[in-house]
């Protein structure tokens, strides 16, 4: 049975700020097969997000070896966590800079609240927080991200290029990327074998 994409657009504030975007088959833009997407901005202006189940060759560690915030002798001294954490590839757009989402209970003045659970801080004083055991409960690092101007992610979705549902912390700050895109449609009740190429149905 098709589904009606139409009814995965938006919420009912009209955004999709805080949601998940998932690649259809038919994505056009090879860069995006088969990609998740977390929405941490969707607005009139346009939208911003960042690609949550692709890895980076380099690891946490790497980059604050990079930025000067760590010598590579004193990594054993990491949280285990952020020893272990891997880097997204957050999208094609500025893909030296980094940014960090996190759970709300880490805020500093310059962290974006996406939702009342989830923030979005670009500053390195996170990253000295999170290397130190001082930072968030749960945290993603990207470097890169995905941005559309005005009405350009409403276009995409309407070419049946984008499912979407709301996001939840679990799966954001899940640490199985390989598996997220697979998992987040069996949660949806999506059946990949039964979406259509074809615009206008998903």
């Amino acid at each position: 049975m098709e589904r009606d994409i139409g009814a995965n657009r938006a919420s009912p504030s009209g955004t999709l700020q805080n949601h998940f975007l998932i690649a259809m088959p038919g994505m056009r833009d090879e860069r995006f097969s088969r990609s998740v997407i977390y929405l941490c901005a969707h607005s009139d202006e346009g939208a911003m997000g960042l690609i949550i189940n692709r890895t980076q060759q380099l690891g946490f560690t790497d980059v604050l070896v990079e930025l000067g915030i760590l010598d590579r002798s004193q990594s054993i001294r990491l949280p285990a966590h952020a020893r272990n954490m891997a880097v997204r590839s957050g999208g094609p757009v500025d893909r030296s800079r980094g940014f960090v989402l996190h759970s709300g209970d880490y805020v500093v003045d310059s962290s974006m609240p996406v939702s009342d659970e989830v923030c979005l801080t670009a500053t390195m004083d996170i990253l000295r927080a999170i290397s130190n055991g001082r930072g968030p409960r749960q945290a993603l690092m990207a470097l890169g991200y995905s941005g559309w101007g005005a009405g350009q992610l409403e276009t995409e979705i309407a070419e049946n290029g984008w499912l979407s549902c709301p996001a939840t912390p679990d799966l954001l700050f899940d640490g199985e990327v390989e598996s997220i895109y697979d998992r987040i449609l069996a949660s949806m009740g999506v059946d990949l074998t039964h979406l259509s190429h074809s615009a206008g149905h998903a």
